[in-house]
């Protein structure tokens, strides 16, 4: 099989190394050079923490790319120690920038004005390398907030990254006490920082509950109203629920799932499984059937009318 290729006509005058070439300095040129200026000096500043040393696997370039534009966006003023480390995310506290600070209500908002106290946050970094990708993808897949989702393992962590802001956001808005998401920057999350690095919220595993009967009666209701905003925690026990200034505060929402995941059933079960042997061990006899049918019950009819007989 033949074919005929055409080729293009020269111009009459292609220039030559005579040619006048525009190579001025734009402002654009300048505003470049100085941001990458600051982003070297930034990360030159991150490698020489002691935080760095210790945890040299958390802070790539494109993660230090990450916090740096938190940085300039107004959501982190300065960088803290770790607060807890993970496998697959460590957690450090920092000072929340003027972008991420929640001024008391009634308080002035003007640059100068009263109401903007410094506030501690917690920036939750997720390890690209080392994430356990596939069992990511496994809550992943079957949600319809993330179809199609590429297979690559830094694709999966940043979706799960990007969801669990959103998993907190909705969580909030339901009713459930979770740490505050404040923003998200590809595998950086910017969050409320529950206690203190030196003083730090205690799990529930880790204190003995003084009234389990009181403290089952708030987990319960928190995982209804999840329920009933759409969504089942997924790895709901002891270990991802916190105390603090008695508070009982649910927290690691990356793995939560809607209600039409695939698999909700499942891990709608398990939560109710930890949380019932967790409670029956603490004192107060749960059932699970018992948890599961709360949580799932419907909503009541906003108008109050009885349901119509079949």
């Amino acid at each position: 099989m033949s074919e005929e290729f055409g080729l293009l006509e020269p111009d009459e005058n292609p220039g030559d190394e005579w040619e006048e070439l525009d190579v001025s300095d734009t402002a654009a040129d300048r505003i470049a050079r100085r941001q990458d200026r600051e982003f070297d000096e930034f990360r030159k500043r991150i490698k020489d923490t002691e935080q760095f040393k210790l945890q040299e696997s958390v802070f790539d370039d494109a993660t230090l790319a990450a916090i740096y534009k938190l940085v300039q966006d107004g959501y982190v003023d300065a960088f803290g120690g770790p607060v807890s480390t993970g496998k697959e995310a460590s957690v450090f506290e920092a000072l929340g920038g003027r972008a991420g600070e929640r001024p008391e209500s009634g308080a002035r908002t003007a640059d100068d004005a009263p109401g903007h106290p410094d506030r501690e946050v917690a920036v939750k970094v997720y390890r690209i390398n080392s994430s356990n990708f596939r069992q990511m993808r496994d809550y992943l897949e079957g949600d319809p907030r993330f179809e199609g989702i590429a297979s690559d393992k830094k694709a999966v962590v940043l979706a799960w990254t990007k969801k669990e802001f959103a998993n907190l956001s909705r969580a909030r808005k339901a009713g459930v006490r979770v740490p505050e998401p404040i923003a998200v920057q590809r595998n950086v999350l910017v969050m409320e920082l529950v206690g203190h690095a030196d003083d730090r919220a205690r799990r529930l595993s880790e204190v003995t509950v003084e009234n389990p009967e009181t403290a089952y009666g708030v987990v319960r209701e928190y995982m209804r109203r999840l329920y009933r905003a759409g969504l089942i925690h997924g790895d709901l026990s002891e270990y991802n629920m916190i105390i603090h200034d008695g508070e009982l505060v649910v927290i690691d929402l990356g793995q939560a799932v809607t209600v039409h995941h695939p698999n909700a059933g499942e891990f709608l079960e398990r939560d109710c499984v930890n949380v019932a042997n967790f409670f029956t061990r603490a004192g107060h006899s749960v059932s699970p059937d018992d948890l599961r049918a709360y949580v799932t019950e419907p909503e009541p009819d906003p108008t109050g009318e009885p349901e119509s007989a079949q």
